[in-house]
């Protein structure tokens, strides 16, 4: 048995907008929500691809590596010979 006073309201007609502009009815504990991705425009159900990159994330990764390769590159040691030949 559940406990009445502990748990969340349940809204079988729950809004679900994507940012696609799809729209959706289902159960949820919220009224509204708003979701960035959903079957209608995920690329494993349409098939295609599209790349989601609102804040330049991807950008922003790319050039921290190229910097972290190039600061490692910079900080190699060459190799000490063990055995010096006199």
């Amino acid at each position: 048995m559940a406990k009445k006073s502990i748990h969340p309201k349940y809204n079988p007609q729950a809004k679900i907008k994507c940012a696609c502009g799809a729209k959706f009815i289902v159960g949820s504990t919220q009224e509204n929500m708003e979701v960035e991705i959903c079957s209608h425009c995920h690329p494993l159900y349409t098939g295609k691809q599209k790349f989601i990159d609102t804040a330049g994330r991807l950008e922003r990764y790319e050039k921290i590596m190229t910097k972290s390769k190039a600061l490692k590159a910079s900080l190699k040691k060459p190799k000490k010979e063990k055995f010096q030949k006199k």
